[in-house]
């Protein structure tokens, strides 16, 4: 018996077959407990053989469904590449023109020749994948936050950040950066202490280090009217950017220990 499933974002279509033909009528299953209760009620009405479950791999839709079939029978599911079924409809003559029914057509005609991977085989990959993906955006959410704070801190402290004609630029992920980002928002922008400054580095931070960037704090421009409110804004900005290095830390982590598992 092959199950046929052309996974959508809120109902499936699926085929139930043999190698005589159609077992039940094409069916659109909800994404949800009571689809997976349909299925195994008609599955369970032919039988109780162990069926081959063909799905098409795409993108995050089919995931829900791989997850609950493979744990209701083990080593039933046969992932396929959307690639892979076009070139099955290809052979049976509908390439250029999917649907959903013509889809599942080509799952079963591929399961029937063996076809497909196993849901075992692809679950490591896929878990790094998906972990690779996940810290690809909170890096993109990285330089956004970087960008704002830049733009927070040069409005606090005209000319502290902004590398162009003033020396060196601040390069705000490092323990300087986070310390001079953090008296500005404690201090409204205002130059603080030496030892303020010092004291809220998260890492090391040398003592001339910390002088010049005073000395360069007191030659700027003083702050703008409204420092109050965007030393409160500057503040939150930090904590979630703080909260970002942090997310991104535990996913390298993540990844580290699923390449170890891969290899």
């Amino acid at each position: 018996m092959i199950v046929a499933v052309d996974p959508g974002k809120v109902f499936s279509r699926v085929w139930i077959s043999n190698g005589s033909g159609l077992l039940a009528d094409p069916m659109s299953l909800s994404v949800s407990r009571d689809g997976i209760a349909q299925l195994e009620l008609v599955l369970n009405k032919h039988g109780p053989g162990v069926p081959v479950i063909a799905i098409e791999a795409t993108g995050s839709l089919h995931r829900p469904w791989v997850t609950e079939l493979e744990r209701r029978h083990p080593g039933s599911v046969r992932l396929f590449a959307p690639s892979e079924t076009k070139s099955a409809r290809t052979q049976l003559g509908s390439g250029r023109f999917k649907t959903d029914d013509r889809d599942c057509a080509a799952l079963t005609y591929m399961a029937r020749q063996g076809g497909g991977r196993r849901y075992g085989q692809l679950f490591g990959v896929e878990a790094l994948r998906t972990a690779v993906r996940h810290r690809r955006g909170l890096v993109a959410d990285r330089k956004v936050a970087r960008q704002r704070l830049h733009e927070q801190l040069n409005a606090l402290c005209p000319g502290l950040s902004a590398p162009s004609g003033h020396g060196r630029s601040l390069a705000l992920e490092t323990s300087t950066g986070l310390a001079v980002l953090a008296c500005a928002a404690a201090f409204a922008g205002r130059p603080p202490q030496l030892r303020s400054l010092m004291c809220r580095a998260p890492g090391p931070l040398t003592t001339t280090t910390a002088r010049y960037w005073l000395q360069r704090w007191h030659r700027c421009l003083p702050p703008p009217a409204d420092a109050e409110q965007r030393a409160r804004r500057l503040t939150r900005d930090l904590d979630r950017y703080r909260r970002l290095r942090e997310d991104i830390d535990a996913i390298d982590l993540e990844i580290g220990a699923l390449r170890a598992l891969h290899d």
